[in-house]
């Protein structure tokens, strides 16, 4: 890859990473559904007028919009407004590799190899030391409420390689329409429209750049500019840097927010982010029975891509030269 775009790459990462800080300080701001409701909102609107229409089928951007907007932010915000630290969550909801192989498994065909079985199991690894942690600071309910969100995130991963979206931006733009009804329907009935007025009616700029960050800039420029590389280079030279985000996130969140970051927390890190590394990006195992390429991912930050092996296409090998005359084509077999 060139210099500059090993850069963007990393400034991706770092909006990716930075935005589990934003999302927290606009909890503060909004309900979780809401605020939820608001980023999808924000990111459709203007920009699906101009990305064109949907490049996949309308099943494909109704069933992503579903699973990856409503369940997997709607739980997301929610565990965080819980209590959930911004920095773990950042580290936490990379697990979601992990689910997206063992989803490609069952629904795919894809089986892991002995490497990514490994990663699997260090990965885990990693969320339990991570869960130890966490049981002893914090709610076990809000963490249990992220790993359902990452699960959430690994199916939607796997839709995302069914659908293999040409454009992960006009794709991602057309996904952010679904949500915004569903989880606006949802906040009304568990948040009540109380707390939601109260919440526009106080809006004030902070509250407002927090929208603003989580759907034009980790949204529309993050995926725009993250599919841009993959447009360019392979998804093994690209997805490496998709592991920069929780470091990212832990970093700026005890910066900016000041949490502590325990010493058992730094060891489910390196466990979770060399799991992931070790899953996701080794090339063992046997590839999907679809024979599909990867797909660029949807989420807050990318999944790590999958490599599949795709089989070569039937070589046509001339067996034997029809009767001269004859009119008849040749024979042919294929390999």
């Amino acid at each position: 890859m060139r210099t500059a775009h090993k850069a963007l790459a990393v400034l991706v990462a770092a909006v990716w990473g930075v935005n589990f800080v934003v999302i927290e300080v606009g909890l503060g701001h909004f309900p979780p559904l809401l605020f939820s409701a608001l980023r999808f909102l924000v990111a459709a609107l203007p920009a699906v007028f101009f990305v064109g229409r949907p490049k996949v089928a309308w099943r494909w951007v109704i069933g992503v919009g579903l699973v990856l907007g409503v369940a997997k932010f709607g739980l997301l915000f929610v565990g965080m407004s819980r209590g959930m630290p911004a920095g773990l969550s950042s580290l936490v909801v990379q697990v979601q590799a992990v689910f997206t192989l063992l989803f490609a498994a069952v629904a795919l065909g894809e089986r892991p190899g002995r490497v990514r079985l490994l990663g699997m199991g260090i990965a885990l690894g990693g969320i339990a030391v991570a869960a130890a942690d966490e049981g002893t600071s914090g709610p076990v309910l809000a963490f249990v409420l992220v790993i359902a969100a990452a699960a959430c995130w690994g199916v939607s991963n796997v839709l995302t390689r069914q659908a293999s979206p040409p454009d992960a931006l006009n794709f991602m733009v057309w996904v952010s329409v679904v949500p915004v009804l569903p989880l606006l329907g949802l906040s009304l009935l568990f948040e009540g429209p109380d707390a939601d007025l109260a919440a526009l009616r106080a809006l004030d700029w902070s509250g407002a750049g927090t929208v603003l960050y989580v759907a034009w800039v980790t949204t529309v420029f993050g995926f725009g500019a993250w599919g841009y590389l993959l447009r360019r280079y392979p998804a093994s030279s690209v997805a490496p840097f998709s592991l920069l985000v929780p470091v990212f996130g832990m970093s700026s969140a005890a910066v900016l927010l000041h949490e502590s970051v325990s010493l058992l927390r730094w060891c489910a890190a390196a466990l979770l982010v060399g799991g992931v590394a070790l899953a996701s990006l080794s090339r063992g195992g046997s590839g999907s029975r679809t024979g599909k390429a990867d797909d660029q991912g949807v989420p807050d930050s990318p999944p790590v891509s999958l490599p599949v092996t795709v089989p070569r296409p039937p070589t046509p090998v001339r067996r034997m030269a029809a009767e001269p005359g004859s009119g008849a084509p040749p024979e042919t077999l294929t390999r």
